[in-house]
């Protein structure tokens, strides 16, 4: 078992702040699931694990053993899983002329456990590419590597000015409002051609900026259900995500 330097603690440590994440073009993950899943896309640089973590992937990659005492001293969770991986950053590709595939842009998501979950519903739904506006949470933050459970190393996370970026796209572009059509009537009449369409989701609190909301030609709505039923005033937009997706993907299919 090796003692790590200090130095060494304090720079795992460090990326949890987004200043040092790109200053160092590293980011940090959590749990043998979630480190081994990312190895598969991204340049693994460091792999520490304590003693008692010493089983299945971990054990059989390069690892420095650390005393479990040191590792919870790297660690951002509260219940440290004994596994922590250090990654280069994959470099992020903003130019995309065309959509060729069923896209995703999202406009302000603040909170790094949604954008971690969304992008784990994109991976599962298939949808590759997310377009995110230079206002929404890094996908670096360990939080929402956290949250994506290894998702991050097959979807692709684009930070662009998104105006700009929905202004250039010759396709349906999709965008969820209090005051949208129903979703399942506005979609009921589609076919295919929604496997090449944007769907825009907006911010938690405040939904799509008016900016973008006027490069939506599609705007839709998730009913509640019965219809005009006292009910809460919005869904999660995690939730909302995989509802809408859910239903692109059995229309489209």
């Amino acid at each position: 078992m090796e003692k790590i330097s200090k130095a060494q603690v304090k720079l795992v440590k460090s990326l949890q702040l987004k200043k040092f994440r790109d200053e160092l073009n590293l980011f940090v993950a959590e749990g043998d699931k979630c480190v081994s899943e990312l190895t598969k896309s991204f340049e693994l640089v460091h792999l520490y694990i304590h003693s008692e973590a010493i089983n299945g992937e971990a054990y059989q990659r390069e690892a420095i053993i650390v005393p479990k005492e040191q590792l919870e001293q790297m660690s951002g969770l509260r219940a440290p899983q004994g596994v922590i991986g250090v990654f280069r950053k994959s470099k992020i590709e903003n130019q995309k002329s065309k959509i060729e595939n069923l896209t995703l842009a999202l406009d302000g998501i603040q909170d790094p456990g949604n954008l971690g979950t969304i992008i784990r519903t994109c991976d599962w739904f298939g949808v590759h590419d997310i377009f995110c506006s230079l206002d929404t949470a890094d996908c670096y933050n360990p939080k929402v590597v956290q949250a994506t459970m290894g998702a991050l190393a097959r979807v692709r996370v684009h930070y662009v000015d998104l105006p700009a970026w929905l202004a250039d796209q010759k396709c349906a572009i999709y965008g969820t409002l209090l005051d949208g059509k129903d979703m399942y009537d506005e979609l009921s009449t589609l076919d295919s051609r929604l496997s090449t369409s944007i769907i825009v989701m907006g911010n938690e609190g405040n939904g799509i900026s008016q900016e973008v909301r006027k490069l939506i030609t599609h705007p839709i709505r998730i009913p509640s259900y019965p219809k005009n039923a006292e009910t809460s005033e919005s869904l999660n937009v995690s939730i909302a995500t995989a509802i809408v997706l859910a239903e692109f993907r059995r229309i489209g299919s």
